[in-house]
């Protein structure tokens, strides 16, 4: 049966494609969306350029039909613009002047003139909330979500190999074929391996011997980079093993590395550690810079307003890059703070130069990104439709590093199942261009104090 989908401005301004999502169905929207759409068109960022390209499209589809009786949408349904239902009735606690109220009329409205079951589909849980307080049937916006965190993909497992395998396994590499995994009934199966998987192996005779290795072409191989020491720091975890493994690799090898896993993991850290190496201690010509960028957590909220220029505004989201340099560029625990000026001329110097520079993630918009290593930190504040934007900025010999924590989300209207990292990571997966690694709770490295408070907190 057709259903009437009702769509909540939140929604068009996270996924402005999300017109065309509703299969067979009618698409309605308010008169408010429209008035919410003209007020944010004019927004610096992601919000104000989606708000312009849903504008965009009501224009192609204005110019096809009558907006206000509906017009035919690619996917077999129909789209149109609601202006009735002015003196649908609300609770008298629901103001009429308030939007989010005007949007729950409509719905009213529509439920008592159609057969057809009405659906408002809106990012707010508490319109959400409000909406099933009425009797209203109401949804999040489903097209991007992926798996739960725990079933997302981690981009790493652990196997067992049969001995005589184990043993020739630095020379030979394994058959991704001629590995198992026991079942919960202890039953052993062959796992089924995505490309560029890292994988812990352990012999079936002896489970304390482990190797490490990737999956490449159907065979499970030894890391390349597994003695290498990028700017002084060493891999103290397998997770670090297979996080430098996959940012060690060139840009033509390795051109997207994404990294999942809580704060205190190295995600950042290691991430600067081989930018620095390759550009600093051992140059390889490989990159002409590090950029980093940093999603603005308030919703893109516009930094053009505040003092200073661009390095000075967004000085605030570069603090902890800036605290993982200092921990970088004077590697000895004990000296690394006696001497504040001689750190700072540093970290001064490094800037200088252009080795690292920073932006906010709003200005990457419509760049072509040649011969960089860029790291997005927190990308889980991004949006699928921004993730995809960063990723086809990358042009030739440049390297992106996707680095975050899907639990630590910031951003209104995203969540673990929505948000752009998290995104980018089930899609990518299995693409012989994407390295993935998702950093396990027990190799969090910050302090005796950060891992206790992971126990229990």
């Amino acid at each position: 049966m057709v259903k009437i989908y009702v769509v909540d401005t939140n929604v068009l301004l996270q996924a402005p494609y999300a017109l065309d999502s509703f299969e067979d169905n009618s698409v309605v929207l308010p008169m408010v969306v429209l008035e919410e759409l003209d007020h944010f068109k004019k927004a610096e960022g992601e919000i104000g350029a989606n708000a312009r390209r849903v504008i965009r499209y009501l224009e192609q589809k204005r110019l096809k039909g009558d907006l206000l009786k509906g017009v035919p949408l690619e996917n077999g349904g129909t789209l149109r613009v609601e202006k009735n239902f002015v003196n649908v009735k609300l609770p008298e606690d629901l103001s009429a002047e308030v939007m989010d109220n005007r949007i729950l009329r409509v719905c009213l409205g529509l439920s008592e003139s159609r057969e057809e079951q009405v659906v408002l589909v809106t990012k707010d849980i508490l319109l959400r909330i409000k909406a099933q307080i009425l009797g209203i049937c109401a949804e999040d916006f489903t097209t991007d979500q992926v798996l739960e965190h725990e079933n997302q993909y981690s981009g790493r497992c652990e196997v067992y190999v049969p001995e005589e395998l184990f043993k020739s396994f630095k020379k030979k590499g394994v058959p991704a074929d001629q590995v198992y995994v026991l079942s919960e009934e202890g039953e052993s199966y062959v796992p089924e391996l995505e490309e560029n998987q890292f994988v812990i192996l352990k012999a079936d005779q002896s489970a304390k011997k482990t190797q490490l290795g990737r999956v490449e072409n159907g065979v499970i191989r030894k890391l390349d980079y597994r003695k290498n020491s990028p700017y002084g720091i060493s891999p103290r975890n397998a997770g670090q093993y297979f996080l430098q493994e996959a940012l060690m690799q060139p840009a033509d090898k390795a051109p997207l590395v994404i990294v999942k896993g809580m704060a205190g993991t190295s995600k950042t850290f290691y991430s600067l550690a081989v930018g620095l190496e390759k550009l600093l201690n051992h140059p390889t010509e490989e990159y002409r810079r590090i950029l980093v960028c940093r999603p603005n957590a308030q919703f893109d909220d516009d930094i053009g307003f505040l003092p200073g220029d661009e390095q000075e505004k967004i000085s605030p989201l570069m603090r902890p890059i800036i605290d993982n340099l200092e921990q970088l560029i004077d590697s000895s625990e004990e000296e690394r703070y006696k001497d504040e000026e001689e750190l700072q001329g540093k970290l001064d110097e490094i800037f200088g130069r252009g080795i690292i520079q920073t932006e906010a993630l709003n200005y990457i918009r419509g760049r072509s990104i040649v011969k960089t290593y860029l790291i997005i930190d927190e990308a889980q504040n991004t949006t699928p439709d921004q993730i995809k934007g960063i990723i086809t900025r990358a042009g030739k010999d440049t390297k992106i590093i996707l680095l975050g924590d899907p639990n630590q989300i910031d951003r209104p209207f995203l969540d673990e199942r929505t948000n752009g990292l998290s995104y980018a990571s089930e899609h990518m997966k299995g693409s012989p261009l994407c390295w993935q690694i998702t950093m396990t709770t027990e190799e969090c490295e910050r302090s005796a104090l950060a891992m206790e408070a992971v126990r229990r907190l």
